[in-house]
């Protein structure tokens, strides 16, 4: 039997619809597929979104250097692959942010000027610190850079936290939990310290 590139081609297709099939079987019923699908994850975020995205440009360049003589197909083939396989990874990097979220009692966060930040803390203009301070007495921790903002949690007196940034033109200070921006303290209620504790959260 005499083996054509017609026949080559046509084998690599059906070759990366097998892949296909089985990358979007793979994939959890919460995050299969192109369209409704990439955007159905159990757990919040946008990764999904952008990992389906690039994951079809990614595979569609991909299916179309492989099927040279149907690019057409292999184009498309390798465009599900890719978005299906996307798809899965967003989804299960969005669940890690959850259970990180919820681990540090939160349960969303955005990002602002290079920062995590809490779901519903105020974003503000950020110079980065990155030390660790002490409380001098019991302070609240404030979700927006004011005295008049909702409390969001307290550090007691002796208590230490991470200093992700200062606020830029302002005595206040972006606490941070694991990296993330949870509230702000006034600087005149801290003072530098080494090592310890974070601030609490309810």
């Amino acid at each position: 039997m005499k083996i054509t590139q017609a026949t080559l081609t046509r084998g690599a297709a059906a070759a990366l619809a097998g892949l296909a099939l089985g990358a979007v079987a793979a994939v959890p019923a919460s995050a299969q597929g192109i369209g409704s699908g990439v955007v159905n994850c159990d757990a919040p975020g946008n990764k999904q979104v952008g990992g389906a995205l690039i994951g079809a440009l990614a595979g569609g360049a991909l299916g179309s250097n492989l099927a040279k003589n149907d690019r057409g197909a292999g184009t498309a083939i390798g465009a599900v692959v890719g978005a299906a396989t996307g798809s899965y990874v967003g989804c299960k990097m969005q669940r890690s942010d959850a259970r990180q979220n919820a681990a540090y009692g939160y349960q969303s966060t955005y990002s602002h000027g290079g920062y995590r930040l809490a779901g519903g803390l105020a974003p503000a203009s950020y110079a980065r610190d990155g030390d660790v301070y002490r409380a001098k007495t019991t302070i609240n921790v404030r979700a927006a850079p004011t005295t008049s903002a909702a409390r969001v949690g307290q550090l007691r007196a002796g208590e230490d936290f991470e200093a992700l940034a200062r606020v830029r033109n302002s005595p206040w200070i972006l606490v941070g939990e694991g990296g993330v921006g949870v509230g702000y303290v006034h600087e005149a209620y801290v003072v530098p310290a080494g090592g310890g504790r974070y601030a609490a959260r309810y």
